[in-house]
């Protein structure tokens, strides 16, 4: 292992081990004891008592953060020349369709998201293979399949975020950047939170939310007592 910085010295020096801080706390103690040059990013990991590999134990979803995530999100919207106007205005980064298709079948995925519409699922379906791992397939359960693309483009662009949870049952999900108040951070974690409660599988069995930590892109990682974050 490399050696300790003086800086991640004293971030660790600052957090308890065994301890579980209530949110209020680790989002203040989150600011402090992050010391990178650049405005880092806020990343929440969220352990569940599921099982992923079973189908009715799947935690998908997506939320609208208050704050939004800091980061500036890009967007291609593949759709027909119809849609193209509307995509544009609502702020879309990249839109069109075959010139796009052929460019990311060349390798290119230089994008966040991407937002279609139904009538050219065919097309973007043949893409699978290079957006699947990627986590850029566009889904209609997360909204990217639509014939509303201006609608589409606003909620994302706004801080709309889609999640699951992955083959160990952890659910991972940044939800702002370091410059933000600890309120700002706080308000993000609990409506992140809320969404992960209401999507709670009935066949979900014990303890549903098992451990929550937050973390700093180079920080080390908060555990928050589940209790402290209050769902509305």
């Amino acid at each position: 292992m490399s050696k300790l910085t003086k800086n991640q010295k004293n971030a660790y020096a600052k957090v308890e081990p065994n301890k579980a801080y209530k949110l209020a706390e680790a989002a203040a103690l989150l600011k402090e004891i992050t010391f990178t040059k650049f405005d880092a990013s806020v990343d929440i990991d969220v352990r569940l008592g599921v099982d992923p590999r079973k189908a009715n134990q799947m935690v998908r979803g997506v939320v609208t953060l208050p704050h939004g995530t800091g980061k500036t999100v890009r967007v291609l919207v593949l759709c027909t020349p119809e849609k193209e106007e509307e995509a544009k205005a609502a702020g879309a980064d990249y839109v069109g369709l075959d010139e796009y298709v052929e460019k990311i079948k060349g390798g290119w995925t230089d994008v966040d998201v991407i937002i279609t519409t139904p009538n050219v699922m065919a097309k973007v379906g043949a893409l699978g293979r290079i957006l699947g791992p990627r986590g850029l397939m566009p889904n209609p359960k997360t909204g990217t399949v639509t014939m509303e693309v201006g609608k589409a483009v606003t909620e994302v662009k706004a801080g709309k975020i889609d999640f699951k949870v992955d083959k160990f049952g952890i659910v991972h999900s940044s939800i702002g950047k370091v410059s933000f108040t600890a309120d700002q951070i706080i308000e993000n974690a609990k409506e992140f939170m809320s969404m992960i409660n209401k999507l709670k599988p009935t066949a979900a069995k014990g303890t549903y939310v098992q451990s929550i930590y937050l973390s700093s892109t180079m920080s080390p990682g908060l555990a928050v007592d589940p209790k402290s974050v209050d769902i509305k």
